[in-house]
């Protein structure tokens, strides 16, 4: 981009994990003029630069105001997603696949000069859990048992012929690891644990053990650390897919170092036959297929990022981790309805 020129952006999903660190990395850049958040409920944050508006990409009804906000728009950046509820398939396609259809769409028609799309590690086909990671150019299929990597990898494929069609537009696809914070812990637990869950359970003193299996190896980023990435996309001018994770890898031996206590080696057949029978009691809100990604998801090298967009976390994976773990403990949240938290003590 021209030095000089300062970009309105939008960003839809603008209330969640990810977005709320976005939209405050946004409005202190001096070369953002102004931020549209995009969100189905508007939040309670004030930030410099930044408006809000209503919008649910799951309504088709909601299209002819999801062209209107991104008329004037210098760049979009798109973060909305549904993860759940995974007992209802056609749900989740309706928002995360069909809403960003109708996003793409109005892109195109208002030919929007910057779409950044938050894909995912989980688009990526089962790849290897050692090395030195796999390139951005790594098959991306997803994993068919999960919704979530199925319609990250369904998405790429549109983009493919999106980016055909309208090269006016330069396309950017950003496929981080896990991301955690603090803010996003209450979320987080409601989405995988449950909104029961306890989280005072999760202290060292509490879990002398941790299993072990194989497949449990991933990998994990700070939310803001994932935001700075997102942000010299916007600045720069780079096209494609990066790959953004910060080390260590965490596996099992990781994880007890976390708890300060010892990893067990457990079948991991026994622990997706707890979590399947968990999940069709509706006990838990994340789904054995999920599961069975987790343990097929590559490794992913970073290097694209870090010599093109000049990134580097500056959070380790395990104090990204620590932050959201303190989290949970607390109850903490943000302004916003999918953050929303209970403060404890």
């Amino acid at each position: 981009m021209n030095p000089s020129e300062r970009l309105r952006v939008v960003v839809t999903g603008a209330t969640g994990n990810l977005g709320t660190s976005l939209v405050r990395a946004l409005a202190r850049e001096p070369r953002i003029a102004s931020v549209l958040g995009l969100a189905r409920r508007r939040p309670g944050l004030e930030l410099p630069r930044t408006e809000w508006a209503e919008v649910d990409l799951s309504m088709e009804r909601d299209g002819p105001r999801l062209t209107q906000y991104v008329e004037d728009a210098d760049a979009v950046v798109h973060l909305a997603w549904a993860f759940g509820p995974t007992h209802d398939p056609v749900a989740t396609w309706r928002t995360n696949v069909l809403g960003s259809l109708r996003l793409f769409e109005a892109v195109a028609h208002a030919r929007v000069p910057v779409l950044v799309h938050a894909s995912s590690v989980g688009a990526y086909s089962p790849g290897p859990k050692t090395g030195a990671g796999v390139s951005e150019s790594w098959p991306t299929h997803g994993w068919p048992g999960a919704a979530y990597t199925r319609e990250k990898a369904y998405l790429e494929r549109v983009l493919d012929t999106f980016e055909r069609d309208h090269p006016q537009t330069r396309v950017v696809r950003m496929r981080p690891g896990f991301l955690f914070k603090a803010e996003s812990a209450s979320e987080q637990r409601r989405i995988f644990a449950g909104r029961y869950f306890p989280g005072a359970l999760l202290r060292p003193e509490l879990l002398p053990l941790v299993p072990e299996f194989a497949g449990l190896r991933f990998q994990v980023l700070h939310t803001d650390d994932a935001a700075d990435a997102y942000v010299r996309a916007l600045l720069r001018d780079v096209r494609g897919p990066f790959n953004l994770a910060a080390d260590p890898v965490i596996d099992g031996p990781v994880l007890a170092g976390l708890f300060d206590s010892r990893a067990v080696r457990v079948p991991r057949g026994a622990v997706r036959g707890a979590l399947a029978a968990a999940w069709r009691l509706r006990m838990a809100p994340a789904s054995p297929g999920l599961f069975d990604a987790l343990l097929h998801l590559p490794l992913v090298s970073t290097e694209r990022a870090r010599r093109e967009l000049g990134w580097e976390p500056s959070t380790t994976s395990l104090e990204a981790l620590e932050a959201f773990l303190r989290g949970v403990r607390t109850g903490a949240g943000d302004a916003t309805g999918p953050l929303a938290g209970r403060r404890i003590g």
